[in-house]
C-alpha cells in the first residue's frame, strides 16, 4: 500500500493547495514576532530622572530650560559606561524653600554639590518620551528594573512549558484543533494584556501568552511539512522561519507609527482573531488521521488537495498505510541521549548550541533597544539581514554541507559581538553595520541546529532528541533579560562580551559534530555511533564479495 509521500508524488508535492497553505500558516509565523522580540518596544526603557514637584515649581519661576533645570537641580553624570546618578537618586532638599535662588540654588546650601545628600526618588520620575512603554506606566527602573526582566523571561517560561507538552497533545488531539485552541488563547491573553491594570495581571496574561504562542507557532511548522512532499520540506521549513523575519519588518513600522504601549500590543493580537477562520480553510494533516487510524478520513483530504491541484488521484493509490511501518516498537527514554558516546557527545553540543542561539539572538536584540541610537532604524536593518542568512542556508547546505556554514555562523556571530565592544560610538554606522553582521550569523545558527538536530539522532529518539535539546533555547531565553539588563548597569558593553565567549565557543563545538550532508536519516544507535567512520572499508568488501562470486568454478 502507498505512503502519503508516494500519493503526493502524483497530486502535487508542492502546487496550489500546499502554497495557498503555506501563505495562510506563514501569517501566523510572522504574526509569533511581536510576541518574541516585542519588549524591544513594549518595554522600551527612555531617559529619565527623578519627579521632584519642588523642583518643577522653581524651574517655572524661574523660567529654566531643561537643560539649565537639570544643571541646577540634578545630580551629574557617574563614571564612563555607568548610569546617570539623576536616572535614580536626587539631591535630598527642600526645594520648597525661598531661600533658593534662580542662578545655582544649591551654592547657597553647600560649596560643593558632592556634600549634599542623595536619596532614592521619592515621588516618581520623569520620563523623556513622547509615548509610553510598560517601564514608564509601571515605574520599571531602579530598584524595580528587575521587574522587567520578570516581564520577558515571563513569555519564556511559557514557551518551555508550552513546547515541551505540544508533542503530546498535538499528537493526542491533533494538528487542527490544537492549532485552533492555541489561536484563541493567544488572542484573548494578547488582549487582556493590553488592557490589564497592573503590572501582576501583565505579567500573568504574558505567561499565558507564552504557553500558547510558541507551540501555535510549532504546530503551524508541523503542519505545513506535513502537507508538502519530501523534496519540498527543508526548504519550506526555512522560508516559514522567512516569514517570522517578515514579522519583524512589519513590527519595527508599527512600533514607529505607535509609539503607546497598549494601542501596540492591540494592534499585533487583534489580527490573530482572523485565524480562526482557518477552521474552514485548513484540513486535519493526513499524517496524523493515519497514525490515528482513520484512514478514511485522511484519504478524504488527500481528494481534496488532489481535487485543489488539479489532479487526479489515482485508483491504485486508493488504500493508505503510515509512512513508517517497523516490526518491533522502541521506546524512547531520556537515558537513550546519553548512553553511548557519539550520541551523548550531540545531545550536549546540540544543547549549547540551543542555549547560545537563543541568548544571542534575543540578547542582540534587546541590547540594541539599550543602545541603539535610533530604535526603530537599526531594528529594521538588523532584521533585513536576515533575508540574506536564509538564503546562504540554502546555497550551502547542499553543496558545502552542515557543519562548516554552521561552524562559520557562530563565530561571525561571536567576533562581531566582540568587535562592537572596541568601536567608539561616534563611528555609529561602523556599529550598526557589525551588528547586522553578527544578527546575520546567529540568525544562520539559529535556523541551522533547527533542521540538523534531527539528522544526528536515530528515528526512535528523534523526536525527543529534538525535544530536549530545544528546550534549552527557552532555558536560554528566561535568563538573558537578566543577563542582558543587569550587566549592562555594570558596564554598558560588558553583554557583548559575553555574547562573543558564548558564541565562538560554539562554533568550536560545532566542528566535533559529523557532517550530515548527503546522508541518510540514521535509523539505529549504532548508524549513528559510526556516522564519522569512513565506510570505505565496507564498500571495499562488499565489492570484494561480489567479485569473487563472478569467478567462475571449475
Amino acid at each position: 500500500m502507498p505512503t502519503v509521500d508516494d500519493i503526493l508524488e502524483h497530486i502535487g508535492e508542492f502546487c496550489f493547495f500546499q502554497k495557498q497553505t503555506f501563505f495562510l500558516l506563514s501569517l501566523l509565523s510572522a504574526a509569533f514576532a511581536p510576541i518574541y522580540v516585542g519588549i524591544v518596544f513594549l518595554a522600551f526603557t527612555p531617559d529619565h530622572r527623578c519627579l521632584s514637584p519642588g523642583v518643577a515649581e522653581l524651574s517655572r519661576r524661574c523660567g529654566w530650560s531643561l537643560d539649565e533645570e537639570l544643571n541646577f537641580t540634578a545630580p551629574g553624570p557617574g563614571p564612563a559606561g555607568e548610569a546617570f546618578p539623576r536616572q535614580c537618586r536626587s539631591y535630598q532638599v527642600d526645594w520648597n524653600q525661598s531661600a533658593l535662588g534662580c542662578v545655582d540654588p544649591l551654592a547657597s546650601l553647600a560649596s560643593n554639590r558632592s556634600h549634599l545628600p542623595l536619596g532614592p526618588c521619592q515621588h516618581g520620575w520623569v520620563y523623556d518620551t513622547p509615548g509610553s512603554s510598560i517601564v514608564t506606566e509601571f515605574n520599571l527602573v531602579c530598584a524595580n528594573s528587575w521587574m522587567l526582566d520578570l516581564f520577558q523571561s515571563a513569555v519564556n517560561i511559557g514557551f518551555f512549558i508550552g513546547s515541551i507538552s505540544i508533542g503530546y497533545i498535538a499528537d493526542r488531539f491533533g494538528r487542527k484543533l490544537c492549532l485552533l485552541v492555541t489561536i484563541l488563547i493567544n488572542a484573548t491573553s494578547g488582549v487582556l494584556v493590553a488592557i490589564s491594570p497592573t503590572y501582576t495581571w501583565v505579567v500573568m496574561f504574558r505567561l499565558i501568552q507564552g504557553l500558547v504562542s510558541k507551540a501555535n507557532w510549532l504546530i503551524s511548522y508541523i503542519l505545513i511539512t506535513e502537507f508538502v512532499g519530501l523534496s519540498y520540506r527543508r526548504t519550506v521549513g526555512i522560508f516559514y522561519q522567512v516569514t517570522f523575519t517578515v514579522g519583524l519588518l512589519l513590527l519595527a513600522g508599527i512600533a514607529y507609527a505607535l509609539p503607546h504601549w497598549r494601542w501596540l500590543q492591540l494592534t499585533v493580537t487583534l489580527p490573530n482573531f482572523c485565524f480562526l477562520l482557518y477552521y474552514w480553510c485548513i484540513p486535519e494533516s493526513p499524517r496524523w488521521l493515519i497514525s490515528q487510524n482513520k484512514n478514511a478520513k485522511a484519504m478524504t483530504v488527500l481528494k481534496h488537495i488532489a481535487k485543489k491541484n488539479g489532479k487526479p488521484l489515482p485508483a491504485s493509490l486508493q488504500s493508505l498505510r503510515p509512512d513508517e511501518e517497523t516490526g518491533e516498537k522502541m521506546n524512547p527514554s531520556f537515558l537513550d541521549l546519553v548512553r553511548t558516546p557519539q550520541i551523548r557527545k550531540h545531545t550536549l553540543i546540540l544543547m549549547y548550541n540551543w542555549f547560545t542561539s537563543s541568548v544571542l539572538y534575543q540578547g542582540l536584540i534587546m541590547h540594541l533597544g539599550l543602545a541603539g541610537s535610533n530604535i526603530y532604524l537599526d531594528f529594521l536593518y538588523s532584521a533585513l539581514v536576515e533575508f540574506p542568512a536564509a538564503f546562504i542556508i540554502i546555497v550551502t547546505i547542499d553543496r558545502i554541507g552542515r557543519r562548516y556554514p554552521w561552524a562559520a555562523s557562530n563565530v561571525v556571530a561571536g567576533a562581531a559581538c566582540l568587535a562592537s565592544v572596541f568601536i567608539p560610538d561616534d563611528l555609529q554606522w561602523l556599529r550598526v553595520t557589525v551588528a547586522c553582521l553578527g544578527r546575520m550569523g546567529i540568525t544562520m545558527a539559529y535556523e541551522m541546529v533547527c533542521f540538523v538536530n534531527a539528522e544526528l539522532y536515530p528515528t526512535f529518539i528523534r523526536n525527543l532528541g529534538v525535544l530536549v535539546c530545544s528546550s534549552m533555547c527557552d532555558i536560554g531565553g528566561i535568563i538573558t533579560p537578566f543577563l542582558v539588563y543587569r550587566l549592562t548597569d555594570v558596564w554598558q558593553e560588558l553583554p557583548l562580551v559575553v555574547f562573543a565567549v558564548v558564541g565562538l565557543i560554539a562554533g568550536g563545538l560545532v566542528l566535533l559534530l559529523p557532517e550530515t550532508k548527503g546522508k541518510t536519516l540514521p535509523e539505529t544507535i549504532d548508524e549513528v555511533e559510526n556516522m564519522q567512520k569512513p565506510r570505505k572499508n565496507k564498500e571495499n568488501m562488499i565489492y570484494l564479495q561480489v567479485k569473487k562470486q563472478d569467478i567462475p568454478l571449475n
